[in-house]
């Protein structure tokens, strides 16, 4: 009887893998990749187009800057803020850039919407960054104030205090991290729109150059009006190097190489990293790094091969090196506050480090075992099955996509009766009323990937719980670059 029970195991297992790999199907994932970039609409700032797409939003923050004598009205929101923050903003950008440039092939219908996207954050940036000689604005809205109210956008009536960096108040994680920004986003444009390509990449050198000469954090300078909102944690040496190697990827200029050789050791390059994030850029860094060694066999460069596999194999259960914690529905969970940032950067590296291997034969050694790029496909696609839907909770976390996903999400112009159902003015006290509703938000953002599920995979659908309930644009911008990967897979 030993063989049919054998038999018998491997067609429930066969069966078993067959359904979870129908799941979603490749049309799921391209609405899904519809409604990941739609989203970026509902967080514009300035005036909307005739094309816009969220109809419950309107034009906002139309005189960002003008006091400040700088036109700094545009960019997107960071969360379910009315603050523009530079430094998340800035990651956004380069994480919407390098989704185009790794995935744009599989996007199809999408690719205009996201290069739109892409645009509306670089026009900003543009901006930010040539206003004023040896400064960079990093941040419109003062964040001690907008937080003390609950306001949509069109209503605000808070501070809209401008900062920057300069030479006297350096800041260079947050100029490193534009010059990436600015780099990346000027090989998405350079055969679609040469010239703003140039002017792209002409601005990212001087914003590098910037970075690079004023050296010193943008915490130091600003304090309490970006601590501890989008502290920079982990110091400004990584987005120096992040934004040299964005720089070296998009010029091919030998000094950026030779930048990376002299500096990375200072900067990181020699230690393992096992997050990537707004904050910490040391793991994307090596992963688009090793991209030179796998293709070009660039010797320089082996030593971000092997950091790149070691952050991979922390990833992998049972592979030597497994350090990562899952819930047990499987979900990669590394804090309690907007965890799906982590999820979505993670997953977004796992696919790009698998095409750099499959295009080039490479696998990723752990130990004295071998993990192929399958696997981290594989790995890849529970996280982003899980998102949208496949867990514990059968709940989706992505507005708008699927049967079931949050409807108290913690976002100011979501949650408030937008300005079309409602034209008088709901001012800053009177707005709080809706966050501590029990109803759902009125007006749908769709595409949102919010904060997710704790580590034991239970979510409240909980407006006041922002850590679980609040949605921002770097949890959308890898996640983009993941949905066309699979959205392209039949």
């Amino acid at each position: 009887m030993a063989a049919p029970i054998t038999m018998l195991i491997l067609c429930t297992s066969f069966l078993s893998l067959s359904l979870l790999s129908t799941a979603f199907t490749s049309r799921d994932y391209a609405d899904a990749l519809e409604k990941s970039i739609l989203f970026f609409e509902g967080q514009r700032s300035g005036p909307l187009p005739s094309n816009q797409r969220l109809k419950w939003r309107g034009n906002s923050g139309l005189s960002d800057g003008a006091s400040y004598h700088v036109d700094l009205v545009g960019g997107y929101y960071d969360a379910g803020d009315n603050v523009k923050f530079g430094l998340p903003m800035a990651f956004t950008t380069t994480m919407l850039a390098w989704s185009v440039i790794e995935f744009g092939g599989s996007m199809h219908s999408q690719i205009g919407n996201a290069k739109t996207a892409l645009r509306w954050a670089t026009d900003y940036l543009l901006k930010a960054a040539t206003a004023t000689p040896d400064s960079l604005y990093v941040q419109v809205g003062d964040p001690n104030m907008d937080h003390k109210c609950w306001e949509r956008p069109e209503d605000m009536d808070t501070p809209r205090n401008v900062y920057k960096v300069s030479a006297q108040n350096p800041g260079s994680d947050v100029a490193a991290e534009t010059a990436a920004a600015l780099a990346a986003a000027s090989i998405v444009f350079k055969d679609s729109d040469p010239s703003y390509s140039a002017k792209l990449l002409q601005t990212a050198k001087n914003v590098f150059d910037f970075a690079d000469k004023y050296r010193g954090s943008y915490s130091d300078s600003l304090n309490s009006m970006v601590c501890p909102f989008y502290c920079s944690y982990s110091g400004y040496q990584d987005e120096l190097l992040w934004g040299a190697s964005w720089m070296h990827r998009a010029t091919q200029d030998s000094s950026y190489l030779s930048y990376i050789q002299s500096n990375g050791h200072t900067m990181g390059s020699d230690n393992d990293d096992f997050s990537f994030s707004w904050d910490d850029k040391r793991a994307g860094t090596k992963v688009l790094l090793s991209k030179d060694f796998l293709e070009k066999s660039t010797s320089e460069f082996q030593l971000y091969k092997s950091h790149s596999d070691n952050y991979i194999c922390s990833l992998i259960p049972g592979s030597s090196g497994f350090q990562a914690q899952y819930t047990p529905g499987g979900l990669l969970y590394k804090a309690s506050e907007s965890n799906l940032q982590y999820v979505t950067t993670t997953t977004f590296l796992l696919l790009t480090y698998a095409k750099y291997l499959s295009t080039n034969g490479g696998v990723v050694t752990c130990g004295t075992s071998t993990v192929t790029a399958e696997s981290l496909i594989a790995q890849a696609k529970k996280q982003v099955d899980y998102i949208l839907g496949d867990n514990p909770a059968k709940m989706s976390y992505m507005v708008g996509f699927g049967e079931r996903y949050p409807q108290h999400v913690h976002h100011r112009g979501s949650s408030v009766p937008s300005i079309k159902a409602h034209p008088d003015r709901i001012n800053c006290n009177n707005g709080f009323q809706y966050l501590y509703a029990n109803s759902p938000n009125p007006n749908v953002l769709v595409g949102a990937v919010i904060g997710g599920p704790d580590s034991k995979d239970n979510f409240a659908d909980d407006r006041n719980n922002y850590q679980q309930s609040e949605p921002a644009t770097y949890i959308n911008a890898p996640f983009v670059g993941a949905l066309a990967f699979f959205s392209g897979k039949a």
